[in-house]
């Protein structure tokens, strides 16, 4: 079996060695791939690993500093000028499998040109994924060789693309202030605003959760003994939590059957002020309406110098300086004590 042979086409060299496990391409090493199935794949994991949005910028980017390296290469032969490399590109791709590749409209001077793209391997995975837009690729591919030919910088944007239903995919390029770093910077700046968006709503939804609770602890309704039901306050009421308070423990006592309502006011010593004792009236004022007795426990010396200077008339309920006390008050009015 023969282990070496070599091959020109298109007036390009294609060398093989078994033995050596080598495929070379102009003096290059090369690899082949079948692309509807294997590079395929390949295309699948990178999305599946980074998301679409990330690969099309891994494509985008590699594409165009491979097209550096070929620009590079037709730099460097002789003789070969940008309108010369335009026309060898068309035999050098379709050599190669990446379909035809053909630049039209080529302006050295302002830096401009037309690439017309037909079956190339990358709208073969395209096709074989399923996709609806044509990949980045080759658009960026070819911006990186005639940025390179040019010595400046080009930039491309796609016309139409073959995958959409067309002939053939068009590209226009020009010399441009866009570059790859900007859309890696781009896709950077867009990843962080994701992550401070998520964040932003993981805080969002925590914080609701930690008021939903703190609702729910703050001013607890604790039925201590049948038709006894006793609420302590605690810390400071603004108007929501105020009005928070007010609607749990009205929504509350019939639920219970209370006949006496305690409100427990020891945890309000450090923060009770005339609009806590507005609050306490206006709980005992409405509780009285649907049959439920108040009584106030806990009244320290500072609170009944604010509930005098206030003006608010909270006499009217029973008070009593402990919670003790107030429980042994509320069974006596039924006949009732604990032994």
């Amino acid at each position: 079996m023969e282990t070496k042979s070599s091959l020109t086409v298109g007036g390009l060299q294609f060398e093989w060695d078994l033995e050596e496990g080598k495929f070379q391409f102009e003096g290059q090493d090369s690899v082949l791939f079948w692309t509807g199935t294997a590079m395929k794949m390949f295309f699948d994991s990178i999305e599946e690993i980074s998301g679409e949005e990330a690969t099309g910028v891994v494509m985008e980017t590699t594409g165009f500093r491979q097209g550096l390296v070929v620009g590079d290469y037709f730099s460097e032969m002789e003789d070969v000028d940008v309108e010369k490399a335009a026309n060898l590109i068309t035999y050098t791709y379709s050599s190669a499998g990446w379909g035809i590749a053909e630049i039209r409209n080529l302006n050295t001077e302002a830096g401009t040109l037309e690439v017309h793209l037909r079956n190339s391997w990358e709208h073969k995975i395209n096709v074989a994924q399923e996709k609806k837009a044509g990949g980045r690729f080759l658009p960026a591919h070819y911006a990186g060789i005639f940025t390179k030919l040019f010595g400046r910088n080009i930039w491309y944007k796609t016309i139409h693309s073959q995958i959409e239903g067309f002939p053939e995919t068009i590209v226009e390029y020009f010399p441009s202030e866009e570059t790859i770093e900007k859309n890696i910077h781009r896709l950077a700046r867009s990843k962080e605003a994701e992550q401070i968006e998520q964040l932003e709503n993981l805080v969002e939804e925590k914080t609701r959760e930690l008021n939903e609770l703190i609702k729910e602890i703050s001013s607890p309704i604790i039925p201590v003994l049948e038709d006894i039901v006793v609420v302590p306050l605690l810390g400071t009421y603004d108007e929501e939590r105020a009005e928070e308070l007010l609607v749990k423990t009205l929504q509350n006592l019939p639920t219970h059957k209370s006949k006496y309502l305690v409100l427990d006011l020891t945890g309000l010593n450090n923060n009770f002020t005339t609009h806590a004792a507005s609050l306490i009236d206006k709980i005992g004022a409405t509780a009285s309406l649907i049959g439920t007795s108040t009584i106030l426990v806990g009244i320290s010396p500072q609170m009944s110098m604010i509930i005098a200077e206030s003006g608010i008339n909270l006499s009217k309920f029973n008070c009593f300086q402990t919670l003790q006390h107030g429980i042994h008050y509320a069974l006596a009015q039924n006949g009732r004590s604990i032994i």
